[in-house]
């Protein structure tokens, strides 16, 4: 099966979705329908991609390390408990796309980190007078170890108070973040294996994780992401994962599913299917495997069923039920 041979069949990076696997060495290159990924999921992970192997980089890494030995680590912004909500302002603001920005803000002091760990999120709140505070959650994108800002990727939905009131934000204006909100709390090598299911701005988390695993050499964890999208202008920090699959095409590799996929488009079509995760998952009886779902509401539903609260995962349904997975082997971001 797909599966079991995916980390031992070399074949080139660009394949059709079906039949791509992981090669065994550097590569020499890199309906879920539009009501489902336009609905629900709130942004939860963008920045830059950190190259910890390159030269330069990891020189500049090594330096950071002395200076940190010296003068110990950097102070954090957010530090959960009782610190209550900080107020941050906005440096800037990218268009993405028609409806998805990057929002960057300046955290209290140039030298500071965030204090986000993986995994986890921020909660964001903004109150007009005479109204109820608008409390939203979302994962940034950037590092956890950039200093003096923030990262979040936004995108804009109808009837979306927060994510309206984002899109209205223009630089030198400030908004209310606490945090972290521990998520999954992830080690290095904590699972053999890991898939990463998500859909539209579900991305976020499944980010963070990522990076977080392949920024760390003495990770080896292997990841199968399953990313599903309206359209190819939607899919959300493609670069950063297309960075990853061509620098460690032995341990990551990416599926896309679209709705609305241009004529060209050689992925994967409509709804993420039961015979695609058949197909891409490590298998049930795998030892030491994990899967992430992070979505909107009607992709929950379908994949893993829906969580109870954010302290309650919910019982297992849905698709990966059906192929046979346990609870325990399934975390609802």
């Amino acid at each position: 099966m797909f599966a079991r041979s995916a980390f031992r069949a070399a074949q080139p990076l660009k394949r059709n979705l079906l039949s791509r696997t992981y090669a065994t060495e550097p590569s020499k290159g890199g309906s879920s329908n539009a009501l489902l990924y336009t609905l629900g999921a709130a942004v939860v992970a963008g920045g830059g991609y950190y190259y910890f192997a390159s030269s330069g980089k990891g020189a500049d890494s090594v330096s950071a390390k002395a200076k940190e030995a010296l003068s110990g680590p950097p102070k954090k912004a957010f530090t959960g408990g009782d610190q209550g909500f900080i107020s941050l302002l906005l440096k800037d603001v990218q268009i993405i796309n028609h409806n998805t920005k990057k929002f960057i803000f300046h955290l209290p002091e140039d030298d500071m980190v965030s204090g986000m760990v993986v995994a986890s999120a921020l909660l964001t709140k903004y109150q007009y007078e005479g109204q109820k505070p608008v409390v939203r959650p979302y994962t940034p994108t950037s590092d956890e170890d950039a200093k003096g800002y923030v990262e979040l990727i936004v995108k804009k939905y109808p009837n979306g108070p927060m994510s309206t009131h984002l899109h209205d934000m223009v630089p030198g204006q400030r908004l209310d973040f606490k945090g972290p909100i521990p998520k999954y709390p992830w080690s290095p090598n904590k699972h053999d294996h890991i898939a990463l299911i998500a859909g539209g701005t579900g991305i976020t988390p499944m980010y963070q994780l990522a990076r977080a695993i392949f920024k760390n050499p003495e990770d080896k964890t292997k990841v199968t992401l399953v990313f599903g999208n309206v359209s190819e202008e939607d899919i959300l920090l493609k670069r950063e994962f297309e960075d990853l699959e061509n620098t460690y095409p032995n341990r990551f590799r990416a599926f896309y599913v679209l709705d609305n996929p241009p004529k060209e488009w050689t992925g994967g079509k409509g709804f993420i299917t039961k015979d695609l995760l058949k197909t891409v998952l490590p298998e049930p009886k795998s030892e030491n495997i994990k899967i992430f779902v992070c979505g909107p509401p009607g992709m929950y539903k379908a994949i893993s069923g829906t969580k109870v609260s954010p302290t309650d995962q919910g019982e297992l349904s849905g698709i990966l039920k059906e192929l046979g997975y346990s609870k325990d082997q399934v975390y609802k971001f």
